[in-house]
Formats: structure tokens, C-alpha cells, sequence
């Protein structure tokens, strides 16, 4: 059912929102591989639940456990399975999910591929599947730093409602992303931010926003043409996330307001390789990475569970109305930026993998 990511590093991702836990499942990645746990856990720190006062309550460790591909201390080059166990679920709060459907939830749609559904918590539907994505991640994060040890992958939230901030790509840097629980690196509006959020969870509703996210320093030559595009591969990496609603790449809709004089990114000869000028392309040209950094925004659409009364039908077709229960974040975003981290690793990985597997003639 989709749960599959990748060519050469290949993820499966398993498990429901409520089940007895969640993880994944690596294959691909080079043995000998300096590996622990203690390499994935701060990754998945970042992005459980109950860490600020801004995201759900729910409390969750979120320890996660090697049980495959790894001994003393380095991959096998075989399958590596990765177990976070579910602590702390409160089925009760979804007992009336099961005979109506929530608004802009998976409800309706997953009985209408399935004819069943997991009720409590959404099960696979539920973002608590990302666990398994960001686990993964922090693996090909550690694959690509052997490989391109400049590489950097940040991101950030750039906005949250009608609140954008100023931030200079090619410099933040993963500590200026921490300092607040929002994750916003424009302190004076990661303040605006925090008290907008918290304005929403006490009014029962919810908010999105847009998260950008800068690789830095990756090299020129990752991605396919035609079908298998660096950024198609990352549009679908980001809009398989829940709650996305959109995605872009450099210039992206705005450049459609352009001319071509405007918006080409002039060739310069930068440090002895071939450079561009601007970087309007959002690094990758032809669906290959030209060198230069890879900029893109994702948009996150408000949390669909509020606690206010909404209508909608039963499971028999009658009017009904529904109050959600249960713990969500009134904003996903501050718990989405590793999240959108760990897809950017994935992708770039499994590219580098492939690049490095098709290139093995001496040039």
C-alpha cells in the first residue's frame, strides 16, 4: 500500500498510529557503515510529540531500537529494521470515529479503498508513520556526510498563517532552527508564531504554514531525466508527508511571472567549477543538481482534527456532528522540519547511491 520509498537505498515503513509500534526497514545502505542507535535517536527527539507547549501532548519517548544490519557497532550491508515502540495510546478518544468520518481526515477514503479502517488514531493515516521516515533519514544523512562531507540539509519554518519570516538560506544553520520551539530562525517572528498558535489551540482550531528547506554543498550530477527528475523525486518525497498541500522548487510559482531574461541563471566561473550567478532554478537543471544550493518550500495545510463541532456523515450516510477528541498539534509544522529533513536525506541518498553505481567507468 505505498509504503515503499527509493531504488538502490530503499525504505518500507510499517506500523499504526495506535498499534503496538511503528518503524522501518532500510535496505541498500553500504556496509561497514559506522552505526547506532544514538545516531538515529536525536533525529527522532526532534520530532516526537510533547517536546514544547505549541505541539501535542502526547507522551512518547519514542526510543527507537536496532534489530537488524547492524553489529559491533557498523552495517552489514544487509536489511537494517528499526523498532520505536507506541507508548501512550488512548483509543477511547476515538470511539465515536467509528461510525462517522472526520472532516478532511483519511477516514471516508481509506474505507472506500479498503472497506476498513484502522479508528483509533488513523493508523497508517496518522503522521506518527513518520517516525519510521525520520528514522530512516537520519541513516542516509550518515551515509551522505561519508560521501560529501559539506553537505548540509536544513530546514525551517519560513511561515505559519499570515506570518512570514526573513531568512537567509545559504547561511542558517541548524542551531539558529533550535533555538525556539517553533523552529523558525527569525526570532522576532518565531515569537508572533508561538503566541498565533497558542491563540488557536485555545480558540479549538488549527493553522498551517510553508517550511523551506537548503541542501547545501551537494554535487553537481544527482537526479535522472525525464521520469526520475531530482526535484519530482523530492516533490513526491515532500507531498507524501501528511498535511502537504504543495510543493515548489527555487523561483517556483513566482517564476512564472518572469521572462525568460529575467529568470535564466547565468553560467560564472566560481573557485575553479562552473557556477551560476543566481539560483533561480533552485539548484537542479534538467532534473540534475548543477551544484549549486537546492532550495525549496513545502506547504502544510491547518491540522484537519479541531476541537470545535464540525458536520459531517455517518458511516450509514446520515447528517451528523462531531467535537474530536484525543491530542493533536494545533500547527504541524515546528514537528514537521525533520520530518521534511529526513525526506531531503532519503532522496539524496538514494540519488547518490544510484550516481555512484552508473558511474563506475573512470572519466
Amino acid at each position: 500500500m505505498g509504503s515503499f520509498l527509493g531504488q538502490v537505498f530503499r525504505i518500507a515503513t510499517w506500523g499504526e498510529s495506535h498499534g503496538g509500534g511503528v518503524g522501518v526497514v532500510i535496505e541498500g545502505c553500504p556496509p561497514r557503515l559506522p552505526l547506532s542507535e544514538a545516531d538515529v535517536q536525536p533525529a527522532l527527539d526532534r520530532r516526537r510529540p510533547g517536546q514544547s507547549d505549541i505541539v501535542t501532548p502526547r507522551k512518547e519517548s519514542d526510543t527507537c531500537r536496532i534489530l537488524s544490519g547492524v553489529a559491533d557497532g557498523r552495517t552489514l550491508g544487509t536489511a537494517i529494521s528499526i523498532f520505536v515502540p507506541n507508548e501512550d495510546q488512548r483509543s477511547e478518544a476515538y470511539s465515536e470515529m467509528e461510525t462517522m468520518y472526520r472532516p478532511s481526515h483519511a477516514d471516508y477514503t481509506y474505507e472506500a479503498k479498503y472497506g476498513i479502517r484502522a479508528v483509533a488514531g488513523g493508523g497508517r493515516a496518522s503522521a506518527r508513520e513518520t517516525i519510521g521516515r525520520v528514522a530512516a533519514g537520519a541513516v542516509a544523512a550518515k551515509v551522505l556526510t561519508t560521501l560529501f562531507p559539506q553537505l548540509e540539509i536544513v530546514a525551517y519554518v519560513a511561515a505559519i498563517h499570515d506570518i512570514e519570516a526573513t531568512v537567509d538560506s545559504a547561511v542558517v544553520t541548524l542551531a539558529a532552527v533550535e533555538v525556539n520551539s517553533v523552529r523558525c530562525p527569525d526570532a522576532a517572528a518565531a515569537e508572533r508564531m508561538i503566541e498565533r498558535i497558542k491563540q488557536v489551540r485555545g480558540e479549538g482550531d488549527s493553522i498551517g504554514g510553508v517550511i523551506e528547506c537548503a541542501i547545501r554543498n551537494a554535487p553537481a550530477g544527482l537526479g535522472d531525466p525525464v521520469f526520475d527528475k531530482l526535484e519530482a523525486d523530492l516533490a513526491k518525497a515532500m507531498l507524501s508527508l501528511p498535511a502537504t498541500k504543495g510543493f515548489e522548487i527555487g523561483s517556483g510559482f513566482a517564476g512564472a511571472r518572469l521572462r525568460g531574461s529575467e529568470h535564466n541563471d547565468a553560467f560564472v566561473m566560481r573557485e575553479g567549477r562552473v557556477a551560476t550567478e543566481t539560483n533561480r532554478s533552485g539548484g537542479v537543471q534538467g532534473g540534475i543538481s548543477n551544484g549549486e544550493s537546492i532550495v525549496f518550500r513545502i506547504a502544510f495545510k491547518p491540522t484537519a482534527t479541531i476541537a470545535r463541532a464540525q458536520q459531517t456523515v455517518t458511516i450509514t450516510g446520515e447528517a451528523a456532528e462531531l467535537k474530536a477528541r484525543g491530542r493533536h498539534d494545533p500547527c504541524v509544522l515546528p514537528r514537521a522540519v525533520p520530518m521534511v529533513e529526513a525526506m531531503a536525506a532519503l532522496v539524496l541518498c538514494d540519488h547518490a547511491l544510484r550516481q555512484r553505481a552508473q558511474d563506475c567507468i573512470a572519466r
